[in-house]
């Protein structure tokens, strides 16, 4: 059974979230602040828990925040993390996709979109996580372009021999550019591709994870080598020359 750790100071949100996930059929676990958090993972990963697959993370809490959280998470951890924002609150969406998170659900959450939500990044995360898992006809074992080479039996990733630390979503956008390089892929395509499910408006999220890739990849992100933008049309990747 998948567990979830549900972060949000307000229990009734807490309570809503427990009877829509666990109606799916997930165990959860709940906290009340990041401090929280950080204490059950510390936990989970000692064995004094069941380990956690999934976080729900809500960006305002006490004691500390979900930002602050989020960063520490992403300093040990690579689970995927779906913050739990305001409608209004642009900016913390973008911060928290930029720190780590792999998704957002803004509220007064749709229990349809957040489950669905919930079910791809499990998938992709369980997937991830299995290297005997069985791949897709075309994926190869080792990919390489330029000086990034993705393994994907080890699920490790590579630049110029140097092993680099990737989120899942990070890591499912570069295989699917490095399986088809100089393919131009819109950004809703890449939305649909990685998250396998739809969403309008999901270019902001694809263009900040990309962002964050680059960063990790790329010796100028300003001046891309590798990811490139197709003015008007979408994302490619090249080699890097």
């Amino acid at each position: 059974m998948n567990r979830i750790l549900v972060a949000d100071d307000d229990a009734d949100i807490r309570g809503a979230l427990r009877i829509y996930l666990e109606a799916e059929g997930y165990e959860i676990v709940e906290a009340e602040n990041g401090q929280e958090v950080l204490d059950l993972l510390g936990k989970s990963s000692r064995g004094l828990l069941p380990e956690l697959q999934l976080i729900l993370l809500d960006v305002m809490m006490p004691v500390m925040d979900g930002i602050i959280c989020l960063h520490k998470i992403r300093e040990n951890y690579n689970l995927p993390v779906i913050l739990l924002t305001a409608k209004s609150e642009n900016s913390d969406k973008v911060l928290g996709l930029t720190v780590g998170a792999d998704d957002y659900v803004t509220k007064p959450f749709d229990p349809v979109e957040l489950i669905a939500r919930v079910k791809s990044q499990l998938r992709r995360y369980l997937l991830l996580g299995n290297a005997n898992s069985c791949q897709e006809d075309n994926n190869s074992s080792h990919l390489t372009i330029g000086g990034i080479d993705v393994y994907d039996d080890e699920k490790k990733v590579t630049l110029d021999g140097e092993e680099v630390s990737l989120t899942p979503t990070e890591y499912e956008i570069l295989k699917l550019f490095m399986l088809h390089p100089g393919k131009v892929f819109a950004p809703a395509e890449i939305y649909r591709n990685v998250w396998e499910d739809p969403v309008p408006g999901a270019e902001g999220t694809v263009a900040v994870h990309i962002r964050h890739l680059r960063e990790k990849l790329e010796i100028d992100p300003a001046e891309p080598r590798y990811i490139i933008v197709v003015w008007g049309q979408g994302y490619k990747m090249t080699q890097g020359n």
